[in-house]
């Protein structure tokens, strides 16, 4: 078993995975910049390491980090997600060094972050995938070829893409014309790589991942679906396990496609098989994310499977330890990534002193964050700062513990999405369980909801700082 990890991460993560450390008895290692000097993760971790001056270059220091755990006497490295998490070049450099990299293989990071590669592996397995390009798209006359050829509306996309970036979508060949430059910019900027390919766009589909472990003994399984269409620019804001968009048959038909996938490529690890689900009820392939996700909580509520412990184990070149008929799921989970940002000035973002926090807590509620009463958010960063999830029974008791878990969470100093959240609950189409992709841009009427509730709140937290001064 593996003795000490460094987490090659920050905030939420970086304590999620050394809470499980502390857990399984391993020794964990935390990392910081000068920006993270008094984070969590940092005070939580047996040992923590400066990485420079510079908010996020030392967090993208391949060698730096590898050096470092070499030096304080790591065997294994967890990268968390984002930051180095899906960077082939990484996990080749921790192979080289003697050190475990908990997650797959350089090579299969790199074939399945590959987009075009993903679609050749998945089409070559049987999996479905929506028509479009193999190959990368030589410049702008074969896109207009291929668009033509498979009909607008299209979706431009970097080949290295992620996280929402480097994606357009075209209906027109004018917009098609527009977008192809930009999104070569995009691509070039953000993943260092200048390829892109087209797909045929799904309108209006819903957003259906399926979680999987695998380990080097030939064993695969799948934890059910996560319904990820409650999004903003293509970023996931909202998330639910199972599915309440789904029956039971399309739920047993995804598990064994994300299966067929992972075992395609010979996946070890945690992964997620993401599929788009159209308005006939078509599933398609659209990317394997090699790394944990964000939301892997709510597949860990639903199933009592602890995600990022079967991913150490794995690691550690151990079996999992369920089979998939032993996988039961229970109730409804529902995961609601709270950003620093303000919902009624456009979502800009919202960082600063945060001068009290409150989390929710009682009943089914799990809070995982990085942030306390007196912690400074730096403006470095991807602006969630916690993630409040909820269990229940029933979908309906789900909603309802939502709401009030979101109410009971307080944080003065910053605006957040909180207030945008309970109002999206509130929608007659979420409460139904009827809601796609462009949920969020068809109710532009919500932030203007949310604007009188943080209005509201502001005089209630006014009220309350005038009770205590007063001594009431």
């Amino acid at each position: 078993m593996l003795r000490k990890i460094l987490v090659a991460n920050r905030g939420e993560i970086a304590v999620r995975v050394i809470r499980a450390c502390a857990e399984m008895g391993i020794r964990s290692v935390a990392i910081y910049t000068e920006a993270d000097m008094y984070s969590l993760h940092v005070k939580k971790a047996d040992e923590a390491y400066s990485i420079g001056e510079d908010p996020v270059a030392g967090y993208l220091n391949i060698h730096r980090i590898v050096n470092l755990a070499v030096q304080a006497g790591c065997d294994a490295i967890h990268p968390g997600y984002g930051f180095l998490s899906e960077n082939a070049d990484f996990a080749a450099a921790c192979e080289r060094r003697g050190i475990t990299f908990i997650g797959p293989t350089a090579d299969v990071i790199r074939r399945m972050g590959d987009k075009t590669e993903a679609r050749k592996a998945m089409i070559a397995a049987g999996v479905p995938v929506t028509p479009g390009t193999e190959e990368n798209l030589s410049g702008l006359d074969e896109a207009l070829e291929v668009a033509q050829r498979i009909g607008y509306p299209v979706m431009l996309k970097a080949t290295s893409g992620g996280g929402g970036r480097g994606i357009r979508r075209c209906d027109t060949e004018a917009e098609l014309r527009k977008n192809y430059d930009r999104v070569i910019s995009e691509a070039t900027k953000a993943f260092g790589r200048a390829e892109v390919f087209m797909e045929k766009c799904v309108v209006n589909p819903r957003h259906i991942e399926l979680q999987v472990l695998a380990d080097s003994h030939g064993n695969c399984i799948h934890l059910y679906e996560r319904d990820c269409s409650i999004q903003r620019r293509n970023q996931k804001l909202i998330e639910i396990a199972p599915s309440p968009q789904l029956d039971e048959g399309q739920r047993q038909y995804l598990g064994g496609l994300a299966v067929i996938a992972a075992k395609a490529v010979g996946y070890q690890s945690a992964g997620t098989v993401e599929f788009l689900m159209d308005e006939n009820d078509r599933f398609y392939f659209m990317e394997m994310n090699t790394r944990v996700q964000v939301e892997h909580t709510i597949s860990e509520t639903i199933t009592g499977v602890d995600i990022i412990e079967e991913q150490i184990r794995v690691a550690a070149g151990l079996k999992l330890r369920f089979k998939q008929h032993e996988i039961q799921r229970r109730g409804y989970a529902i995961q609601f990534r709270v950003n620093a940002e303000d919902p009624k000035n456009n979502f800009l973002p919202s960082f600063g002193r945060i001068s009290r926090y409150y989390a929710p807590g009682g009943p089914g509620v799990r809070t995982d964050t990085a942030i306390y009463t007196g912690y400074t958010i730096p403006p470095y960063f991807d602006s969630m700062i916690a993630k409040v999830i909820v269990w229940a029974l029933t979908w309906e008791d789900a909603i309802a513990r939502g709401e009030r878990a979101l109410r009971d969470m307080e944080v003065h100093g910053i605006r957040t999405t909180k207030t945008y959240y309970l109002e999206i609950m509130h929608h007659p189409g979420f409460r139904a369980a009827k809601f796609t992709t462009s949920f969020v841009e068809d109710h532009p009427e919500l932030t203007e909801y949310t604007e009188k509730l943080c209005k509201s709140d502001v005089a209630a937290a006014l009220a309350v700082a005038v009770a205590a001064h007063a001594g009431l």
